[in-house]
């Protein structure tokens, strides 16, 4: 089945999410989320592009950019070769790391930029991986705050206002933007709670009832399906959207 054409942003700005193949995790510890801002700062020099926003998910990566010399293509093959030889390395392990193509959503206008970047940063929260966005180490809220890091910051700023960037952040929101889906090959949610019943003999909804570490477990596995989006899988188990993606 061919491949649909990436929308063209007026704005050259991108949305980008990037996720490990099969689901799989791409930082395991502070090294490898730390080497990965590093190839980002250096491609981000390569290709000139302007990094608006950032966040580290353990099995996916979000990302708020736009092009500068480089078209996206060109920039994620930097940065996938760069960071997949080291990990490689690392880990004693050869062969593709990330799924073959990344997402990517057009931002083309201030209220949706200021919601993606919102969206990016309270990923950790939502997924239960802290408490206060300030917390999370590796997403780019923190160099907004702080004022450092290899974050673009004046462009945000410039619209919402310094003193009014950490409010809007926090604000509770409904915001979805951007996620991985299998269209071509989805199955129905019907099929899918069955599946699920297959697999762990629970009814989809009486997941969100285990303790953590089976629930984490049980989802891995009915990400396997194929087809499976997480989206889909939230709306059939009832649990959150954030909170798989983190697996």
């Amino acid at each position: 089945m061919p491949r649909s054409a990436r929308s063209k942003s007026a704005t050259d700005i991108y949305h980008i999410m990037l996720r490990g193949i099969n689901r799989q995790h791409i930082f395991h510890d502070d090294e490898d989320n730390k080497k990965f801002l590093h190839t980002l700062s250096e491609c981000k020099t390569n290709s000139e592009f302007e990094l608006f926003g950032y966040c580290l998910m353990g099995n996916h990566v979000h990302l708020l950019l736009k092009e500068g010399t480089e078209r996206l293509e060109l920039i994620f093959k930097r940065i996938g070769v760069r960071y997949v030889y080291w990990y490689n390395r690392k880990y004693q392990r050869c062969g593709h790391l990330f799924q073959d193509r990344f997402r990517s959503e057009a931002v083309e206008n201030d209220p949706y930029f200021l919601t993606a970047l919102r969206y990016i940063h309270q990923n950790p929260k939502k997924a239960g991986l802290c408490k206060q966005l300030g917390e999370y180490k590796w997403s780019s809220y923190r160099d907004y705050t702080n004022n450092n890091g290899i974050t673009d910051r004046e462009f945000a700023l410039d619209i919402i206002g310094e003193n009014n960037f950490v409010r809007f952040m926090n604000e509770e929101n409904d915001d979805n933007c951007l996620e991985f889906t299998d269209r071509e090959n989805r199955i129905t949610d019907e099929k899918l709670t069955e599946e699920i019943k297959k697999i762990c003999r629970l009814d989809a909804k009486l997941i969100l009832n285990e303790p953590r570490e089976v629930m984490r477990e049980v989802l891995r596995e009915i990400l396997k399906l194929e087809g499976v989006s997480t989206r889909q899988l939230s709306r059939v188990t009832g649990i959150s959207k954030n909170v798989i993606w983190s697996l």
